[in-house]
């Protein structure tokens, strides 16, 4: 089971730190990603993270501004979010695959229930 924090309202240019905290099992099989979905859009890709051995990879529109990052001993992975946009507006969810890095939904088994990221212009 996946719990993902730490959303809310920020004003543009601000910061948040998502956290994703895993129960039940441990993420070291695992790669973990973000993906966001806004209201009437399909949920995108943010950013994903070898949990194990790290390396990781971001959508082109977060590059520079976002960081994924793990604390294997919390079990626990975070997305920092800084130069927040309007657009980066929508509910944030974290997901773990066993199989591959993807930027796509499909190769992710488990899933979060959300957390609302909502930036102010």
């Amino acid at each position: 089971q996946l719990q993902a924090s730490g959303g809310g309202l920020v004003q543009a240019g601000g910061s948040l730190r998502l956290s994703c905290a895993a129960s039940g099992r441990t993420f070291s099989a695992y790669v973990m990603g973000w993906f966001h979905q806004a209201p009437g859009k399909e949920r995108e890709f943010v950013a994903a993270l070898r949990w194990n051995y790290g390396g990781s990879t971001y959508a082109d529109s977060v590059k520079g501004r976002f960081t994924i990052s793990r604390d294997k001993a919390k079990n626990t992975g975070y997305l920092q979010m800084n130069s927040l946009k309007p657009e980066d507006t929508a509910v944030y969810y974290c997901a773990a695959s066993n199989t591959i890095m993807s930027s796509r939904p499909d190769p992710y088994d488990y899933w979060g229930q959300g957390t609302q990221v909502t930036v102010s212009s």
